[in-house]
């Protein structure tokens, strides 16, 4: 950033920024200061440190009458009129060490796997996972008898470093290592790239927590995932989509989040 502006130094306190800003800018959207994926690739999005109303107001157009918008990783004030329906801590964890490794049994998955994926996604619920998804970067998965048990994959893409994320196994599959197995294959690519793994997970989710520290990740930071909803009267009205201008060059520090 120009100006002098007090920005953090460190990409990670800022992922979606400097995904959208860097390797994954071929998906951003920018309207007014804000910069988002496609509403069917992620539901991550930056916003300034410190919006100002105007920043608000357009958020609040983004969003379809009554439905909420995330606000993951934002740490400011959300206006009165808006209403937060979900808050819960989450955490930020590095590759600290992990043993990454290829495994032999695990599958590129694209989109003709899409359809299961989402299956898979729905009865597991690692977390958002949307039809363009699969485009952010690697995923891969495990098959038995032909169907998909358990997958991992790539999201958001700072500079050096990439997050794995969509880590799931069918419940009938579980307590065979599979997830573990998919990470650090996941983690074994993004390490053959010179880059570095990192995930978020909910805090409250103590089980990942102990098998992704368990892999070789340790805590980074504590980050909130929020997701509120905007007054009727100011949702759901057209914004102009504008090309996204570089990191350097943008108007305002900016956060993101994820959920």
């Amino acid at each position: 950033m120009s100006g002098g502006r007090n920005v953090s130094d460190h990409v990670l306190d800022h992922p979606a920024l400097a995904s959208l800003t860097g390797p994954h800018a071929p998906f951003a959207e920018r309207h007014g200061r804000i910069l988002r994926y496609p509403v069917d690739v992620s539901p991550w999005l930056a916003m300034p440190e410190e919006p100002d109303a105007a920043d608000w107001a357009t958020l609040a157009r983004l969003a379809a009458p009554g439905a909420t918008v995330p606000l993951l990783g934002f740490h400011g004030s959300v206006p009165e009129d808006w209403e937060i329906t979900s808050a819960v801590d989450g955490v930020q964890l590095v590759d600290d060490g992990l043993d990454a490794a290829p495994d032999p049994e695990a599958v590129r998955l694209g989109p003709a796997d899409v359809p299961e994926m989402l299956d898979l996604v729905a009865r597991t619920r690692p977390g958002p996972f949307l039809p363009r998804t699969v485009e952010m970067g690697t995923y891969l998965g495990i098959r038995r008898r032909g169907a998909l048990v358990a997958m991992a994959g790539e999201r958001l893409h700072p500079p050096g470093w990439t997050e794995i994320s969509a880590v799931c196994t069918d419940p009938a599959h579980r307590g065979q290592g599979l997830a573990g197995r998919l990470i650090r294959a996941v983690a074994h690519g993004i390490r053959q790239r010179g880059e570095t793994p990192f995930l978020h997970a909910g805090a409250q989710n103590t089980t990942a927590i102990r098998l992704y520290e368990s892999l070789g990740f340790r805590l980074r930071r504590r980050t909130a995932f929020l997701e509120a909803r905007p007054p009727r009267h100011a949702a759901g009205a057209a914004v102009p989509v504008t090309e996204p201008r570089r990191h350097e060059d943008a108007e305002a520090p900016v956060s993101g989040g994820v959920r």
